[in-house]
């Protein structure tokens, strides 16, 4: 197989990689199973897929594309559940506003690539009690709701999972001063 035939294969993959993970997430989220919205999804899904697949799979080979694509997947559940437990805590503190703490927590992260900065970034934000506010060259501002909450990213276990996620740098394991 030629070298252009090799990247048009592996061009191709990556687009049928990140058409499966749309849609996936389209049917999942939708809860519209009629065949006008599935064909929209589909439509959406493949029209995302082939205009932007590099931004999520750039340029490794098939087995490396496969394993980002397999450990986040594995990461999707994770995140899925620090929302529930997020949801939970910030009740409490519906319950209880003594404890509310309004901070705002900084912290540099040793992940490399954009993608992987600005999905710790989009988790943090999904995550009930944090905002995102700003990312500079790898420096993360985050709002937090209360010291629970700040103790809890200050962590880096959100960042670790990341960092395995995306195949990137994985993050030193040291405490983070907030500031």
């Amino acid at each position: 197989m030629s070298p252009e035939a090799r990247k048009q294969h592996s061009q191709n993959l990556s687009r049928l990689i990140v058409f499966l993970i749309l849609f996936a997430f389209w049917v999942i989220f939708s809860g519209h199973y009629d065949s006008l919205h599935l064909g929209l999804g589909f439509v959406c899904s493949f029209l995302v897929a082939v205009l932007s697949h590099d931004l999520l799979i750039q340029n490794m080979t098939a087995p490396n594309k496969l394993l980002r694509v397999w450990r986040f997947l594995h990461y999707v559940p994770w995140l899925l559940y620090q929302i529930v437990l997020a949801n939970l805590h910030v009740v409490a503190l519906v319950i209880n506003p003594r404890k509310i703490r309004p901070q705002v927590v900084r912290f540099k992260s040793d992940l490399t690539s954009d993608l992987a900065r600005v999905s710790l970034g989009n988790s943090i934000t999904l995550t009930p009690g944090t905002i995102t506010m700003d990312i500079v060259d790898g420096e993360f501002f985050v709002h937090a709701l209360s010291d629970k909450v700040a103790r809890d990213l200050l962590t880096g276990d959100m960042e670790q999972r990341i960092a395995q996620a995306f195949v990137d740098a994985k993050p030193r394991n040291d405490t983070k001063d907030p500031s």
